[in-house]
């Protein structure tokens, strides 16, 4: 993508749960942690999700005729 433009990097995505996850107390940083994984966890569910309505035929359509006067 043009300079400017687009969806932030993985990197700078990384470097910003870094600098969120030194802003937290100690006793939040397992939570912290905890979320992240979670999050992570529920975006790989959804692209295996994708990937498999991709991959898949679908289920099949019923077509009828409907006749026309």
């Amino acid at each position: 993508p043009p300079a400017g433009g687009g969806a932030p990097s993985l990197s700078s995505l990384l470097l910003l749960l870094e600098a969120l996850r030194g802003m937290l107390p100690r006793e939040l940083e397992k939570q912290f942690s905890a979320l992240v994984r979670e999050a992570l966890l529920t975006l790989r569910a959804l692209i295996d999700w994708y990937l498999e309505r991709l991959d898949g035929e679908g289920p099949e359509r019923r077509v009828e005729d409907i006749p026309i006067d």
